[in-house]
């Protein structure tokens, strides 16, 4: 039979549009005259089906999948044979494949990028719960909906991890430019191989671009064994450290560093996510959607209008009703008070502050004469990443004193704001110290140059200190450390959050 558009498969499937072509199928568009629906055909190449193995990997392929039934899985539904052409009927997906949106747009938004990773990481943990391993994970085999979700296909080179490979051993599959270490020297393939694989695909998402280019796939491959992927805080400077490190995490070719699976490395990407968000106070996209997801581990990470947006979709579909009868009694309940309380002097509410959104790379270590100008500077984004696991902290000193007038560390809030309070979380409570503030221009290379604002005494593990700023607005707010915590040799600083009044 000949395999041109307007074939007619078994009867059913009318081929009316290639879509794409591989080493080992091609792909159309097609139409279910049975069902009258739009499909996706795979149809295997005349000469590969000549072969046994290659057959047999075909076959595997249709019954590997058919198990599989995910949101984010292009799903098998049929499978059968043609003039002893075999191929596959597969849900048709109208849109575009994350590839094709990469070089579309270059890099993607970084909340973007995440979500594509979550959903991608759900559908791979989906097979592995079932013992089946994709080994081709990368973005050309994904793809994107016109609603925008992500959707994992071609587990053409899937095998199920309880069965002997039909492939010989040491042979490398899978492309390249993603290849787990482990793959690329022909061993053992599992759930953690295509936990690599992604990482890498959130790589390029982040980057617009693959980590390594060779003069050919072995080359290449070779980079995947023996050298470190590139700094994603290099190529994409916003990029939060939080986020970075669960790249790296994703990427470690030693096994025994690596994710051991895609349910930890999903769990990571959701707190990540809900980072992210808070840092940028928006989520647009298919971050939309999967914050609606995320555990409320992660959405206690999120800014309170976003879970505020959350819980009320929530209560939108559950209990509708149920608010609007909140709303009510509220209101009746003022109107009793406005009618009683003409002889009541009500305080009038306090006005409402909102954070201050700053860069990712906003702070900066501050240790002027007689210090050394150098207060752990590779560590000042942790006190912007929303992660309070992480810390910018001092030095370590040894008599418990910092032997020297202060040491500390300032945010840029770039061009300026009048900031009204500073809110710092610390892990070595019990420090004290002061907030001084500077204005536009380069940052004041003493302590003379900065303007005291406000006193930090005896911190607790969360501090809020109100800035006597008289309105004016500041370019840089520094935390100016005088005293250790009593028994400590050192402070340890996990956020800095600037408030301004709400707009």
């Amino acid at each position: 039979m000949t395999s041109s558009v307007g074939t007619l498969l078994n009867e059913r499937y009318r081929l009316d549009a290639e879509v794409g072509t591989g080493g080992m199928s091609t792909v159309y568009r097609a139409f279910d005259t049975l069902l009258e629906r739009q499909v996706a055909i795979k149809l295997m190449h005349r000469d590969i089906a000549r072969h046994g193995d290659q057959l047999e990997r075909f076959r595997r392929e249709a019954r590997a999948v058919a198990q599989l039934n995910h949101p984010h899985i292009v799903q098998v539904i049929d499978f059968g044979e043609d003039d002893s052409t075999p191929y596959i009927v597969l849900e048709f997906v109208d849109g575009e494949t994350l590839k094709d949106r990469i070089r579309r747009m270059g890099r993607l938004p970084v909340s973007e990028s995440i979500a594509y990773a979550i959903e991608i990481g759900r559908a791979l943990q989906a097979a592995h719960e079932r013992n089946i391993v994709h080994r081709d994970v990368k973005p050309q085999n994904v793809l994107i909906d016109e609603e925008g979700s992500a959707k994992v296909t071609d587990f053409g080179i899937a095998r199920t991890l309880d069965q002997e490979g039909l492939t010989a051993d040491g042979r490398v599959l899978g492309t390249t430019d993603y290849v787990s270490p482990e793959q690329a020297l022909g061993q053992p393939v599992t759930g953690q191989s295509d936990v690599y694989s992604l990482g890498v695909v959130l790589f390029e998402m982040l980057t617009g671009d693959v980590p390594f280019k060779g003069e050919n796939q072995v080359a290449v491959a070779m980079k995947h064994v023996r050298e470190e992927l590139p700094d994603v805080q290099l190529r994409r400077p916003e990029v939060s450290a939080a986020l970075a490190a669960v790249l790296d995490r994703a990427t470690e070719k030693d096994l025994d560093k690596r994710y051991p699976s895609a349910g930890a490395f999903i769990a990571d990407l959701e707190d990540a996510l809900a980072i992210e968000t808070a840092r940028s106070g928006q989520a647009t996209g298919e971050a939309t959607a999967i914050i609606r997801t995320l555990p409320k581990r992660a959405q206690r990470r999120l800014p309170w209008r976003t879970r505020m947006g959350v819980g009320l979709l929530l209560a939108a579909a559950v209990g509708g009703l149920a608010l609007v009868l909140i709303l009510v009694v509220f209101a009746a309940d003022n109107a009793e008070r406005g009618t009683g309380g003409a002889q009541r002097n009500l305080t009038p509410a306090p006005p409402t502050v909102e954070a201050v959104q700053l860069g990712q790379r906003a702070a900066s270590d501050f240790d002027p004469p007689p210090g050394d100008g150098r207060e752990h500077p590779d560590e000042t984004s942790f006190v912007l990443d929303g992660n309070k696991a992480t810390t910018w902290s001092t030095e370590t000193y040894e008599a418990g004193e910092l032997q020297k007038p202060g040491v500390g560390i300032y945010v840029d809030a770039k061009p300026q704001v009048a900031a009204v309070q500073m809110q710092i979380g610390s892990k070595t409570p019990g420090w004290s110290g002061d907030i001084y503030v500077a204005k536009n221009g380069d940052v004041p290379g003493t302590l003379d140059g900065w303007q005291k604002v406000g006193t930090v005494e005896d911190a607790k593990r969360t501090e809020t200190v109100d800035l006597d700023t008289a309105g004016n607005p500041f370019r840089y707010y520094l935390v100016w450390i005088t005293k250790l915590p009593p028994e400590s040799q050192k402070v340890e600083i996990s956020e800095i959050v600037l408030r301004k009044r709400s707009s």
